[in-house]
């Protein structure tokens, strides 16, 4: 936790419960369902909880937001991101069912209401539309933007918060982007937190175009 009160000083009390919990929470879970690595689960508020706070460092996201965690795994960015912005809506989608089942368990004894789950793939989702599409290391960003601009909203009542899809990556991406098309902001998370894990990690932006 002390990595997280490094660079965040404004928790709420219920917050910093909440986030207090997790690592046990993963540990316990852990055991029954292998969804992180035992070396991550000993720098567990470092690779998973900061990593996805790099996103709350970053954006505002403004409450009654519709927030997607595309692949979430685990449940990162979706877990950490729910927990900071207790106001926003959070679906994690997954097309691996048991780590769900993580995520709800996780959820449940923390108290966290503000996120939903769905077993799917994202080609499947239909009929529903976000503001905000989150992911960490799941796809090429060109991938991830075919998934993710279907199920994008454009947000007419506020140009500063965010409206598209924010990744975060690892390694040389100037292969990547050029070969998805998109023009996205890059941000190295190594100048938000400066951490030596962070190094070579970075977050992207792709906004949807008004």
């Amino acid at each position: 936790m002390n990595v997280l009160e490094k660079y965040f000083t404004d928790f709420t009390a219920e917050q910093q419960k909440q986030f207090d919990a997790l690592q046990g929470l993963y540990k316990e879970w852990n055991e029954k369902i292998n969804v992180i690595s035992r070396k991550d689960i000993d720098n567990f508020y470092l690779h998973h909880v900061l990593h996805s706070l790099a996103i709350a460092a970053q954006f505002e996201l403004e409450d009654g937001m519709q927030v997607m965690d595309l692949g979430t795994g685990g449940g990162f960015p979706g877990v950490p991101l729910a927990i900071f912005f207790p106001k926003v809506s959070f679906h994690l989608v997954d097309s691996i069912n048991k780590k769900l089942k993580v995520i709800e368990g996780v959820s449940q004894s923390i108290g966290l209401k503000n996120i939903t789950t769905q077993h799917t793939r994202v080609e499947d989702i239909k009929a529903r539309q976000f503001d905000v599409v989150v992911s960490r290391a799941v796809a090429p960003l060109k991938d991830l933007w075919h998934w993710s601009k279907p199920l994008l909203r454009k947000n007419k009542n506020n140009n500063e918060a965010p409206n598209g899809l924010i990744c975060l990556k690892g390694g040389d991406l100037t292969l990547e982007i050029s070969e998805s098309g998109c023009k996205p902001f890059v941000w190295e998370i190594g100048k938000i937190f400066n951490e030596d894990f962070f190094k070579e990690k970075y977050m992207l932006y792709q906004p949807l175009k008004k």
